[in-house]
């Protein structure tokens, strides 16, 4: 099985700019291809350096949560400030949560690569914990040597 942690957190709020994610769930590379895309938008018009700069830390979080039936994808940032009504205050809750720590060439790399990890390997193989819904979100940390760095953080229940 991949290296993982379990990690107790307390509840936090990530504020997202969001777009959904039209492919059908298990189209996984529709649903990259639209993923890769939102982040390129909002990378280039702006609304990701409007949210940085109100960050609390210099986390990147890209946030995959269902919303009345449809598949929300977000980039988003912790922050205690509010914005324009297009972004979304996304709730994580207090629990445990699966962390799979890793690298990538680039950001997208990081994700799929971590995303992959948790849901293809992690999650079905688990004995005593399965992740029940809400919100998950990859998180680019940083870089080092030329990667990017970063964690999925999935909230679990204990089975």
């Amino acid at each position: 099985m991949a290296t993982y942690t379990l990690e107790e957190k307390d509840s936090f709020i990530v504020l997202g700019i969001g777009t959904e994610l039209k492919s059908n769930y298990t189209d996984y590379a529709g649903i990259n291809k639209e993923k890769e895309s939102f982040w390129r938008e909002v990378e280039q018009d702006g609304r990701l350096d409007a949210l940085k700069a109100i960050a609390t830390n210099d986390y990147i979080f890209a946030v995959n949560e269902a919303v009345n039936y449809k598949m929300m994808y977000y980039a988003g940032v912790m922050t205690g400030a509010s914005v324009p009504e297009e972004h979304r205050v996304i709730q994580f809750p207090k629990g445990e949560y699966l962390i799979v720590k890793g690298e990538g060439k680039t950001a997208d790399e990081l994700s799929n690569k971590l995303t992959g990890i948790a849901f293809g390997q992690v999650l079905p193989e688990a004995q005593n914990f399965a992740y029940v819904g809400g919100p998950n979100a990859t998180v680019e940390m940083g870089q080092r040597d030329g990667l990017v760095y970063g964690e999925v953080w999935i909230p679990v229940v204990r089975k």
